[in-house]
């Protein structure tokens, strides 16, 4: 397994965050951090931030899940641990979990939002799925929207895909995939909320290559290209949730593992019925 978590608290107090707006419309903002004094250089996000509560999302659980789940699929990510750590949020000392993940540029490269690259590349009248399947990125955007069917991640939209240019080498690319935080039971924030929620409820999303239902969005997958991934089985809840009893509630983690699996049966029959 590529990703960890770091139980034992870390003094992180030196890193300073930016407040960034919720894209998707939810209450509260995330905050994001650098430490451009290592190489290669580090990302830290924190969950959902309020000014008055402090923490009060579980969004770095969600990369963290995300990130095994793609282990296991076989599918090229950004990966990303989960650190205990003190930090300092508007001159308060704030104990929580947070997420780092490391630079995926390489040398030489260059990296430019997707619906930015869009708008300056495309042809008249090319849809966006249009312009990537032009560009070879077909696999990548099949794989995507699956995971995102299968985490029911809200919020694709066209900055959290990358395109990553080396104009020295003529190379064209798009960065691993990542930013799956807005996903599974992110608005769940008590026992209730959990309880009623339908993990297999097609909610509406963002997807700038597709539309606003990730079920339906199934369905713009050529049958002949639909991802065959290495398969999920039961066995793999530890490998999926290990480790993360007593950071989020175990109903939490419980629901979850609902969400995905029977998410996946899904996946499997419509990959058989198509």
């Amino acid at each position: 397994m590529n990703t960890q978590i770091i139980h034992e608290k870390q003094s992180m107090e030196y890193l300073q965050w930016s407040q960034i707006r919720s894209s998707s419309g939810t209450a509260g903002s995330f905050l994001k951090a650098t430490d451009d004094l290592q190489k290669p250089k580090k990302y830290y996000k924190l969950s959902q931030y309020d000014t008055v509560n402090g923490i009060i999302g579980h969004e770095c659980v969600n990369e963290l899940i995300a990130d095994r789940l793609l282990n296991i699929l076989g599918v090229e990510h950004l990966h990303y641990d989960l650190i205990h750590a003190e930090i300092t949020v508007n001159d308060k000392n704030i104990e929580t979990y947070l997420c780092v993940s490391e630079d995926f540029k390489k040398s030489g490269e260059t990296k430019t939002a997707l619906d930015t690259f869009y708008e300056m590349e495309h042809l008249e009248n090319e849809t966006p799925m249009d312009f990537c399947i032009r560009n070879g990125w077909e696999k990548y955007v099949y794989e995507m929207l699956v995971v995102d069917f299968l985490i029911l991640n809200r919020d694709r939209h066209g900055a959290n895909i990358e395109v990553l240019r080396n104009s020295k080498e003529k190379t064209l690319r798009l960065a691993p995939v990542f930013d799956h935080g807005l996903s599974l039971l992110f608005s769940c924030q008590t026992e209730k909320a959990v309880d009623e929620f339908d993990v297999m409820q097609d909610r509406p999303i963002q997807c700038f290559v597709g539309g606003n239902s990730a079920q339906k969005n199934l369905e713009l997958i050529p049958k002949k290209e639909l991802p065959q991934f290495h398969p999920l089985k039961e066995e793999h809840r530890n490998e999926l949730l290990g480790g993360l009893e007593g950071i989020v509630p175990q109903y939490l983690l419980d629901k979850i593992w609902d969400m995905i699996w029977e998410r996946w049966l899904y996946y499997e029959d419509f990959c058989n019925q198509k």
